[in-house]
């Protein structure tokens, strides 16, 4: 990686990469170049160590023994802590959002760990699975667009007092607690369950990572015609009656 590059890590893509979510670092990556900014992008596997110089991480779903696996790493190895510590933004995408908090449930039914970066802890729902499109208003102090994507989890995540929710769901289960939030995010660190891959299918929240990233307030302009189009569909879809 290059001083002046922009730094964006994809941390363990052979245990947390289901539902296209690797799509985020792609997209983060390409809205990245669109403007003009050089980006080196580093997917780390899980027999690697987390480096702590990046700027942006990215962190995918997982079925719940690599959740767990991916979890005892993380910890063991403490780079995204110093990380984070050094400034880094970090996103993250349903079993990686619940990597993030304080402890879940693993495959053994037993609580696991989390990192603690997130005040954030979640629990197994006894109900139906949370499956389908979601369509959701972001906190107003992201200042961002309506959310749209799609959840498929049992996890509940009950938020702390540290913790914001990322948003409120108009349709869909978000964390599950029946108080109608969806995620949860504090100053650098986010998390969701929306899949998508959710910054495909909402772009400003990429910019939003690139503009904390490089500590600005605006971004130059891009033709946002695609990603404008996709996200249409996919609202019109879910507002469709059943």
């Amino acid at each position: 990686m290059s001083d002046n590059s922009l730094r964006l890590v994809w941390i363990y893509p052979d245990l947390l990469s289901t539902y296209g979510d690797q799509g985020n670092a792609l997209v983060v990556e390409r809205r990245a170049r669109q403007r003009g900014l050089d980006v080196a992008r580093l997917d780390v596997r899980s027999d690697q160590p987390i480096p702590t110089s990046g700027d942006i991480y990215l962190i995918g779903g997982g079925e719940d023994r690599p959740q767990r696996l991916a979890a005892e790493r993380l910890r063991r190895d403490g780079g995204l802590h110093r990380a984070v510590g050094n400034g880094a933004i970090v996103f993250s995408v349903c079993a990686g959002y619940q990597i993030l908090g304080h402890e879940f449930i693993n495959d053994l039914g037993q609580r696991e760990p989390g990192l603690g970066l997130l005040d954030v802890v979640s629990t197994r729902g006894e109900g139906e699975r949370c499956v389908g499109d979601v369509l959701g208003d972001i906190d107003p102090r992201l200042n961002l667009p309506q959310l749209t994507g799609f959840e498929n989890h049992q996890g509940v995540t009950h938020l702390g007092p540290t913790a914001r929710p990322f948003a409120q769901v108009r349709l869909g289960k978000g964390n599950g607690t029946g108080d109608g939030t969806e995620g949860a995010y504090n100053d650098t660190v986010f998390g969701t369950y929306m899949h998508g891959p959710v910054l495909a299918r909402n772009p400003q929240i990429a910019d939003l990572l690139l503009k904390l990233a490089l500590d600005v307030n605006a971004l130059p302009p891009i033709d946002d015609r695609w990603y404008e189009a996709l996200r249409g569909e996919r609202i019109a879809s879910a507002q469709q009656p059943a």
